[in-house]
């Protein structure tokens, strides 16, 4: 979850106020969810994050995986209190950022998009970028965003200001894993729960046409990367048969994983701080309008815990905001 200290979700965070709801009310707010798995929030469907049909740059129809950062008081010069990466998944794909001065919204897209394209001399030319995950890093005043193009390849940009990139390189592809692991994509990195020092990656593995997730680890942000060859996470009965979008779940003690299903529903997995066991927990959260919830992303403000998620059936995604209470 964004935040430089993760803060308990204590009982005012998961009170839901009508003064809160500002601009996303005129989003259509869903009827509140229970929460399915105990120890965990319900989440409320607030409505979409941006206007499609309004997008200057929209060319497949189709906003897949947020990554959602606070960037007030970190990013030179920044547009808002809020940065959203976003993209389109098939070709051209695109890396684009939307800004925002409060995480229900509202989010405009920036007039620069894509930030990043699917060709960067003399870097790279592929058939589309993907899959951004942001990751501010205080020791050298940069954002870190990891995406991914083609599917096989996970690369690094940095940038001072969160919209001009260099680019930093290839930090995994299937060649780091076994030679059944034909897709390595989808990456998000977190701070590790237990050494100070160390970044966990979590990743999307396609191995032998089963998506399982991932883990990788480093000391350092652009570079070091080490993977672990079996999947931490494989797909149990009522999650489709696929998995992808991994988030890591600080609260409750930390030690879980959060990430979308086949099924179309966001699962948590009890994983343990060392990473070493799997326990299926169940559905953390079924999207109540467009039928499928996947790569959800989550940040705190004022106490309150907003989950930003791609919604919809794939090829007419939408990102959709949710809020715990």
């Amino acid at each position: 979850m964004e935040s430089d200290r993760e803060p308990k979700l204590d009982r005012r965070s998961l009170l839901v106020g009508a003064a809160v709801l500002g601009s996303a009310a005129a989003l259509g707010v869903a009827a509140p969810a229970a929460a399915a798995v105990p120890g965990f929030p319900a989440f409320t469907r607030l409505g979409a994050a941006l206007d499609k049909s309004a997008l200057a740059y929209n060319p497949t129809g189709e906003l897949i995986f947020p990554s959602v950062r606070r960037v007030a008081g970190r990013v030179q010069n920044p547009l808002g209190a809020w940065y959203m990466y976003y993209a389109p998944h098939d070709a051209p794909g695109g890396i684009c950022l939307a800004y925002a001065d409060s995480l229900a919204g509202p989010w405009r897209e920036y007039s620069g998009n894509p930030v990043i394209s699917r060709t960067w001399s003399p870097h790279y030319s592929v058939s589309h970028v993907s899959s951004p995950h942001a990751v501010w890093n205080a020791a050298d005043g940069r954002m870190y965003l990891y995406f991914h193009g083609e599917n096989t390849t996970t690369r690094v940009a940095t940038s001072a200001d969160g919209r001009s990139f260099a680019y930093g390189g290839t930090v995994l592809h299937t060649g780091m894993l076994p030679s059944n692991v034909t897709e390595t994509s989808y990456a998000r990195v977190f701070p590790h729960p237990t050494k100070a020092d160390t970044q966990i990656m979590l990743f999307m593995g396609a191995q032998s046409g089963t998506r399982k997730i991932f883990i990788g680890w480093s000391n350092q942000l652009a570079s070091g990367w080490q993977f672990k060859h079996a999947p931490l996470i494989s797909p149990a009965s009522g999650e489709g048969g696929q998995l992808s979008g991994a988030h890591y779940w600080s609260r409750n003690g930390g030690g879980h994983v959060v990430y979308h299903s086949g099924a179309g529903t966001i699962h948590v997995a009890d994983v343990g701080t060392g990473f070493d066991r799997e326990n299926h927990l169940g559905v953390l959260y079924t999207e109540p309008v467009a039928t499928r919830a996947a790569a959800p992303s989550f940040a705190e403000e004022d106490g309150r815990l907003y989950m930003h998620y791609e919604a919809g059936q794939r090829g007419n995604t939408n990102i959709a905001i949710a809020r715990a209470g």
